[in-house]
């Protein structure tokens, strides 16, 4: 494990520092273009022409469904011609589709985006991404690239930390540390991601090692409640169903928190887990041009906007600020903490999924 303090200069190395497996798709002949074209705010490599005559994109993402129309309607605004589609899951279960899919030949999504990076490491070695260099990826740290570049590339960051409704908890009983989620107090008012959820791993795999397994046992006793979306997490937090998000997504407070609702974030001092959502174009896809010219559109500045302002996620590029208003915590002022080895974050997701089926009731 690495805990890495905030430092400027780093923004984006953002710690998330990859382990890459020597057997995956490591060989690859993809190269840069030798002409770019210049488009609106972002370059590109991709036939364009040919990417409009395709006329169809789609998008398979663990993001909520109202921020992948968000997203996937500012490509279309440049782009009116390709019409965008999304199929939206959370990981494990969207990484069991696509598996599926392949399996029986049926070839039927442009890009993936999941939120574990052990599935992503997977997925090429089993060459399922189509390598393509997009002339914006050198503006992207080496660890949010996959070696050689061209494969997958990290999208965005998203950490969890501590979510309360201070109209429910008086601030000064709140949570401010994950060992105090153990008090009695919070027994049947906490809820938590379930076990198909990348960053539901990334808060277990991080905390395991600081916290201990019988941490666990203990929070299991206190009933938690395993819901597949943020949207619900934060909705049952403003509804009073719930009082405390374990493992709270940050990009869901800064949303709520913007259109009124009452809530707290708590960064504990121990650290906040934080996982990269990585995104790719698959092999054998339907639209292969209108995905080059998705990803060339999507990591540059105006694609890494347009994600920030539809799901409020921060960016790894450094030249993009954060999501958000002024009070918006940057990267750099965080505290992440993130896998050194995403192997072995592979290794142990089954072993994480039946604990945390147990431990939010689903495996009992």
């Amino acid at each position: 494990m690495k805990l890495f303090a905030a430092a400027s200069a780093a923004l984006c190395a953002i710690a998330l520092a990859a382990a890459y497996p020597a057997n995956a798709q490591a060989t690859g002949g993809a190269k840069l273009c030798a002409a770019p074209k210049q488009m609106d705010g972002f370059k590109t490599c991709a036939d364009v022409a040919k990417a409009k005559a395709e006329g169809a994109f789609t998008l398979y993402s663990t993001d909520p469904e109202q921020g992948q129309v968000k997203l996937l309607a500012a490509f279309n605004k440049l782009f009116p011609e390709i019409k965008t589609s999304y199929v939206r899951l959370q990981a494990g279960a969207l990484y069991a589709k696509v598996l599926s899919e392949r399996q029986a030949k049926s070839y039927l999504v442009d890009v993936i985006q999941i939120s574990d990076m052990g599935m992503i490491l997977d997925f090429q070695r089993k060459g399922g991404f189509r390598q393509y260099i997009s002339p914006e990826m050198q503006f992207f740290p080496k660890e949010a690239k996959s070696q050689p570049e061209g494969f997958w590339t990290w999208g965005s960051v998203i950490m969890a930390g501590i979510a309360y409704n201070p109209n429910q908890v008086p601030a000064a009983d709140a949570p401010k540390k994950w060992e105090d989620l153990l008090d009695p107090k919070w027994k049947d008012s906490i809820n938590v991601k379930v076990s198909n959820s990348g960053l539901q791993h990334g808060v277990w795999y991080m905390l395991m090692p600081i916290l201990g397994m019988d941490y666990f046992k203990k929070f299991g006793e206190q009933k938690p409640r395993a819901f597949d979306s943020y949207v619900q997490q934060y909705g049952r937090l403003v509804d009073g169903q719930d009082k405390i998000i374990m493992g709270a997504q940050y990009s869901g407070y800064i949303e709520f928190k913007a259109k009124g609702a009452p809530l707290a974030f708590v960064f504990p001092e121990t650290g906040v887990p934080a996982v990269p959502e990585t995104y790719g174009i698959v092999d054998q896809a339907p639209h292969p041009n209108a995905a080059e010219l998705f990803m060339d559109w999507f990591l540059s500045p105006v694609g890494q906007k347009a994600l920030a302002d539809a799901l409020l996620l921060h960016s790894p590029r450094p030249d993009v600020p954060p999501p958000g208003g002024a009070d918006t915590v940057p990267l750099s002022k965080m505290k992440l903490l993130s896998p050194a080895d995403w192997n072995a974050f592979e290794k142990d997701r089954p072993a994480f999924a039946k604990e945390w089926n147990r431990i939010v009731g689903t495996g009992r």
